[in-house]
């Protein structure tokens, strides 16, 4: 009983530190808050307001048929611009899209002669000139084959492909975004808070104060797993709640509480990791190389940015053993698929043990390190 009241104290006195340390209070509700909004909606794979502009040398009826087949919110209202000025407007960066239509198109067309259209792209924004690509050629295949026939409808095709999507049917990318952004704040939260307060007690003499206590370091270490754990869980219920559901209106799929329950197995790990990085470094900027080096690789090669399937076969092997990435693919299931425990137990049980594994290993460290400061 003593050694579960020695861990309670020294949790609470975790949570005091914490709170009077201003600068950490702010960036914690920053990156639960404002971080992750921005996060989901500053940034967008899909084509929107992309500046498009027309040099028509033809003039014809089709020509303007394709003008008027592109309005926003995908494309801008199209400029008419000289031949002589587009590669100057593209220079100055005035459109993205210029497209040309040669003269004599529509007679050409009708005569059966294949003319061509010419679309240049400014590619320095390499996925929306992409995207961006396709759409104008759909679009320009579609108003040309109306215009042909002289009707919108089309013929019944031999195979109709319907596509139903199961979770964000309008591809909205903040869905996703979102959720990732929340992934990624707890895995880089959890090793800022623990390895700054390994770090701040052994620069305050704090740690030389509770050498002299009869206390253990798996009682210390511990106080720390569940502090720092305790904060992150209630930022992440407050960011789920406010800025994912009420904000951004993404719907949660599956059991709430089961995705919390993984997330407090993944927890365990990162605190863990906190502590390894905290006891290894020297100084607070040390710490913060190492964060460079150690998180930020973990958040790549966790699945939430790219797919794990598009690594080497090699990476593929080696990422799983890393809990980020099950911490993501649990995260998946559960929020986008609605799975139930028999579909993550798997992952869960990977998160665990290698959590324990590199607990065991960084509390054995962190006993070295307390032996060596004695």
């Amino acid at each position: 009983m003593k050694p579960l009241l020695n861990i309670l104290w020294l949790g609470l006195k975790e949570i005091r530190s914490l709170l009077s340390d201003v600068v950490m209070v702010v960036f914690v509700i920053y990156a639960f808050t404002l971080a992750i909004y921005v996060q989901a909606t500053g940034t967008s794979s899909e084509v929107n307001n992309a500046s498009i502009a027309f040099v028509d040398e033809d003039g014809s009826a089709l020509s303007k048929e394709l003008l008027n087949a592109f309005y926003p919110p995908r494309f801008m209202l199209p400029e008419i611009i000289t031949a002589a000025d587009a590669q100057a407007d593209m220079d100055r960066g005035r459109f993205m899209f210029v497209v040309v239509i040669p003269p004599r198109f529509e007679h050409d067309l009708r005569a059966g002669r294949n003319p061509d259209i010419q679309v240049n792209i400014d590619a320095t924004a390499m996925q929306q000139a992409g995207i961006g690509a396709g759409y104008i050629r759909n679009i320009i295949n579609d108003r040309i084959e109306s215009f042909l026939k002289r009707t919108e409808e089309s013929g019944p095709k031999p195979v109709q492909l319907v596509i139903r999507k199961l979770f964000n049917p309008n591809g909205i990318s903040s869905w996703f975004k979102s959720v990732v952004a929340i992934i990624n704040q707890i895995t880089l939260l959890t090793v800022v808070l623990t390895g700054a307060a390994v770090i701040r007690e052994r620069e305050h003499g704090t740690l030389e104060h509770l050498l002299v206590m009869p206390l253990s370091s798996f009682e210390i270490a511990m106080a720390k797993v569940w502090a720092n754990s305790l904060v992150i869980l209630i930022a992440t219920g407050v960011s789920l709640l406010v800025v994912v559901d009420m904000v951004l209106k993404v719907p949660f799929a599956g059991s709430v509480l089961l995705w919390f329950a993984g997330v407090v197995l993944y927890l365990f790990f990162a605190t863990a990791l906190g502590i390894f990085l905290g006891t290894i470094s020297r100084s607070m900027a040390q710490f913060a190389l190492l964060i460079i080096l150690v998180v930020l690789v973990l958040m790549l090669l966790s699945g939430g940015s790219t797919p794990v399937e598009s690594q080497p076969k090699w990476l593929q092997y080696l990422t799983y053993l890393l809990p980020a990435r099950h911490f993501v693919s649990f995260s998946q299931i559960i929020i986008y698929r609605g799975g139930g425990l028999e579909a993550v137990w798997r992952q869960f049980l990977m998160v665990a043990a290698v959590g324990v594994g590199f607990f065991a290993y960084s509390l054995a460290l962190f006993r070295k390190s307390i032996a060596v400061t004695q």
